[in-house]
């Protein structure tokens, strides 16, 4: 909401709009009127919508044209005064006032205008037949209110009327024409009914209807309330009531009502609570709340996230088969402007035999955007509610910014749980199938995956002294002339040869030794494609002798041409060197290193298993 409002009185000379400002400010009527009244600003705490509000007059006698073209473009709202006993003051809001304030205004941005018919103490009838004409030609025009500056008639609810035209103007919901709300203020409601709808089944029953009520206006309807409310909605549209529950049709219908009555500040009131601003569009402050990210830190999402994260997925995984389908998927993101996963992602996480997003894959999904792209997390956040449904002052709530690295290191141990592996590698060395092979895809499915549905980037769980882990594989393009430093910058090199081809090792030991070798980062070399023949590398030295000379663990045998789901224990490793990076250098030597992890690995991933289908059967 505006953090003030300015009003603007102008019409023609003698019609009252000095006096009317002073009979505001003194409650009586002035004895001596000035020419022009004085700027006066009302403090936030004396006005029923809590906002400074500044009234400035306007005089013809101490004015130019120039001045008051400044303060018509400098006014929020703008009173055009007539006198309801002067038929040419009348005349003159047609013929002059309106056309002037169009001319120096906007058109997609018209500033709205309120009717004030003054000196209503010197007349016994009432002005509204002739102004009522004005209003329906005019969409600007918010309302008419008949006063006397004389007798104090209506000098609050004129004010009061200007600053509501303001802070909750009818303009951006309804079309008086038309007697319809307008498609944008139709399109961010169904989004409000959509995330207020917590199960999913189309209908807002009490409970969602409660919570609903004490989001927006912090308090809870009473019982009879409720049913009064759907009673309303019975007697005036078909299907708005369904199994006493609430449908979108019947939601709509309440703030078409709110919006005829006059009420549209309860309307406002709703979408603003969902983060809307005054054009309708999700305002910045609420998609983007600041969260500070200190240098050599990362983003990860808490416990309360993904518990979240968790609910939506149960809302919309309709047949409960812990896969979202494409259709579930669409309606998903169904509150979302655009749709922000392409088919790409279904190549970058777990999916079921039916190339569908498991809700292991889903949860990987948002840990990945949440590591490589915090804003665009809190984004999609904002778009689900998060704030709102978890009662949060922002999305920020669901980030934990882990502490700088130096300092694991230098404690030798993290609290965090997502680890960012950087794989290189000559072109065919086999490095988009590693990616795959961790989500569990052999060579025969990985030939079936489309060329521009593929992903540099893939996501999965590991198990690594029984804490359960986010492994984050990308793909680097290979490139000798040049790696940036985002290339560089992981937990974990995997450096993959294609031990079938001669001249493949020769890239990972390049890189090594132009790029990694003085870093402390760890690094893995990995003999891909270990089913066909070893061919000898054209390099001074063998892949095992440049490990050794290097202090390099041995190359890591690996393959992805196998019957069933390729093995995972190379993962398993590359998730321990990353979380333990002081250690994988001590324990060179030692084969125990290997084997406590892969151990723990196996021991946990039966276990995190029998959980999950736990899980799934309370669910």
């Amino acid at each position: 909401m505006r953090k003030d409002v300015r009003i603007l009185l102008v019409g023609e000379p003698k019609v009252g709009k000095t006096s009317l400002i002073m009979s505001l400010v003194s409650e009586e009527f002035p004895d001596d009127v000035p020419l022009r009244a004085e700027e006066i600003t009302i403090p936030a705490d004396v006005t029923p919508e809590r906002v400074p509000t500044h009234i400035v007059d306007y005089s013809e006698a101490e004015q130019s044209d120039e001045q008051l073209y400044q303060e018509i473009s400098k006014a929020n709202v703008i009173c055009i005064v007539y006198s309801v006993n002067n038929k040419k003051s009348i005349e003159k809001v047609t013929s002059h006032w309106i056309p002037l304030i169009n001319d120096r205004t906007d058109k997609d941005s018209r500033v709205p205008l309120i009717l004030v018919g003054n000196k209503s103490d010197l007349v016994e009838h009432s002005s509204m037949e002739t102004i009522l004409p004005i209003m329906n030609q005019y969409s600007d025009i918010e309302t008419c209110v008949e006063c006397s500056a004389k007798n104090l008639k209506n000098i609050s609810e004129l004010f009061y009327y200007a600053q509501k035209a303001v802070l909750h103007p009818t303009g951006p919901l309804y079309c008086p024409e038309e007697k319809e709300m307008k498609s944008s203020c139709i399109k961010a409601l169904t989004r409000i009914f959509k995330v207020s709808d917590l199960d999913n089944d189309g209908i807002l029953n009490d409970n969602e209807l409660n919570f609903f009520q004490r989001t927006c206006f912090n308090t809870p309807l009473a019982p009879q309330a409720l049913e009064d409310v759907k009673n309303v909605v019975r007697k005036n549209v078909t299907d708005g009531v369904k199994n006493n529950g609430l449908t979108l049709k019947g939601f709509l219908f309440l703030h078409i009502l709110f919006i005829q009555r006059g009420r549209h500040e309860t309307t406002w009131t709703v979408l603003r609570r969902f983060g809307y601003g005054d054009d309708l569009e999700l305002h910045q402050e609420y998609l983007f709340p600041l969260l500070k990210i200190p240098v050599d830190c990362t983003t990860e999402l808490n416990h309360n996230a993904y518990l979240f994260l968790q609910s939506v997925f149960d809302k919309h995984d309709k047949d409960r088969d812990c896969a979202l389908s494409p259709e579930e998927v669409k309606d998903l993101f169904k509150v979302f402007p655009y749709m922000p996963w392409g088919p790409d992602v279904n190549n970058t996480v777990c999916t079921n035999d039916q190339g569908w997003i498991t809700y292991q894959g889903y949860l990987s999904q948002w840990t990945l955007t949440t590591y490589l792209d915090v804003q665009r997390c809190l984004e999609y956040l904002g778009y689900l509610g998060y704030s709102i449904i978890c009662e949060q002052d922002s999305q920020a709530a669901a980030i934990t910014v882990t502490r700088n690295k130096r300092i694991d290191l230098q404690k030798k141990q993290t609290q965090r749980s997502v680890f960012h592996c950087n794989i290189l590698g000559a072109r065919g060395s086999g490095k988009t199938s590693f990616l795959q092979a961790f989500l569990g895809r052999n060579l025969q499915k990985q030939r079936k995956i489309r060329e521009d549905h593929k992903s540099f980037y893939s996501i999965n769980t590991t198990y690594v002294y029984g804490q359960e882990k986010y492994l984050l594989l990308h793909e680097v393009m290979p490139d000798m002339d040049f790696l940036s430093e985002a290339d560089l910058v992981c937990d974990v090199v995997c450096l993959v040869y294609d031990v079938n081809n001669p001249r493949s090792f020769e890239y990972c030991a390049k890189v090594y030794k132009q790029y990694l070798m003085d870093s402390k980062t760890p690094c893995m070399m990995v003999a891909s494609k270990s089913d066909l023949h070893e061919a000898r590398q054209h390099y001074s030295l063998t892949p095992l002798d440049f490990c050794r000379k290097h202090k390099l663990h041995p190359p890591q045998s690996w393959t992805c041409n196998t019957a069933d789901q390729p093995a995972k224990d190379l993962y398993t490793k590359l998730t321990t060197m990353a979380m333990y990076p002081h250690m994988a250098q001590a324990n060179l030597k030692s084969s125990t290193f290997w084997l406590r992890a892969s151990v723990g690995a196996t021991v946990f991933a039966v276990l995190g298993f029998a959980m999950y289908r736990a899980i799934l059967k309370q669910r």
